[in-house]
């Protein structure tokens, strides 16, 4: 039995071999088989596993918009594309630096942002986009307590995987930080499944410790499901409901179970858990959302567009348990010159970059 060598292209790779055999082409089949089964089913991406309840905590909730006391932020838009802005915010309040200044820039492949405050704190992030479905994002913190974030994001057309690297290093002779690995996949048009797995050491003379957490989201027309499950014991659920054109509405809920001090021999369980509830209105010039959790405390923020450059926020926090009450009041002036709006005109659709935040 002889083999004819000449058959075979001069200029083929020596590892030819290892793509051009029974096994691999059946592996290949299989694989575009699936793919296209896959693509017939039409599957949408579920997002991100660490943004899956966005509708309620980001959006409805108040959590990222409460603060107390007095706030001023002056915002100057250099350049739309490439985005460039820098900001100066003033504030008397708790918890609230009295100065700090921002900078961004953005094209549609880097994103530049750094923020210092009166304290010297630095914080800065920087995303890369490398390709359309793959994006690089860091943060770096300098100050009383220093940070480093680092992640590598991959967005498929039913998927995305993410793995994000929190203070990592091997300077001591070993692997610390923590390390994040995530995957957020829809099965249906409807429902999407998720993992967590992530891994920390803080010290090499501490022992590792490693966690897994799972979670599912299920989308329909007019409202979103979401529940998260740990390893620690945590459940949390939200449900998200859209009411009207102008009316949002979503419940969150957080249930914590762990032994107690004598173990579950002991104690038995502990149960430790809040629930909140909250709405939102966007009305033609203004936006409202209030919001009332299991512990009593009642909150609600009006933001009120006051000219198309001006906005004012009022926003106010009550706890019925504690008999406390907070209040802030905030002011944002956003400015541009004659030039920027003469390019806004120019670009028209294009005036705004696809930014990888």
């Amino acid at each position: 039995m002889a083999f004819n060598v000449d058959s075979h292209p001069s200029g083929s790779s020596p590892l030819g071999l290892l793509t051009s055999n029974p096994i691999a082409n059946a592996i290949s089949d299989a694989y575009k088989s699936f793919s296209e089964r896959r693509a017939k089913l039409g599957l949408s991406n579920p997002g991100t596993v660490e943004a899956i309840a966005k509708e309620v905590q980001r959006e409805v909730s108040l959590n990222n918009y409460m603060h107390s006391g007095l706030r001023a932020d002056l915002t100057k838009a250099v350049s739309l594309s490439p985005l460039f802005q820098v900001s100066h915010q003033f504030a008397m309040g708790e918890h609230q630096n009295p100065y700090a200044f921002a900078a961004l820039f953005g094209t549609n492949k880097v994103f530049l942002q750094g923020n210092v405050d009166n304290n010297g704190m630095l914080a800065t992030r920087f995303n890369y986009r490398w390709t359309p479905s793959f994006i690089t994002k860091t943060q770096f913190q300098i100050g009383s307590q220093d940070m480093t974030s680092i992640e590598h994001e991959y967005t498929g057309k039913d998927f995305t995987s993410s793995v994000k690297m929190l203070n990592p290093s091997y300077l001591e002779g070993g692997l610390t930080g923590i390390y994040i690995l995530s995957h957020l996949q829809s099965v249906t048009r409807k429902l999407a499944l998720g993992i967590e797995a992530v891994w920390q050491r803080a010290a090499l003379n501490q022992p590792p410790e490693s966690a897994m957490s799972y979670c599912a989201k299920y989308k329909s027309d007019e409202w979103i499901a979401t529940a998260q499950f740990h390893a620690q014991g945590a459940l949390n659920a939200t449900y998200w409901r859209k009411l009207s054109e102008k009316v949002q509405a979503g419940v969150d809920m957080t249930l914590q179970i762990s032994p107690g001090p004598g173990g579950l021999m002991g104690a038995g369980i502990q149960k430790e858990g809040i629930t909140s509830v909250g709405v939102k209105y966007d009305f033609r010039m203004s936006t409202f959302r209030a919001q009332i959790d299991s512990k009593g405390k009642l909150g609600c923020i009006l933001e009120k567009r006051m000219a198309p450059q001006v906005m004012m926020s009022f926003c106010a926090d009550v706890d019925h348990f504690t008999q406390s009450a907070k209040v802030g009041l905030g002011l944002t002036i956003e400015s541009s010159g004659e030039e920027l709006q003469e390019q806004q005109e120019s670009l028209g659709a294009q005036a705004s970059p696809n930014i990888p935040f």
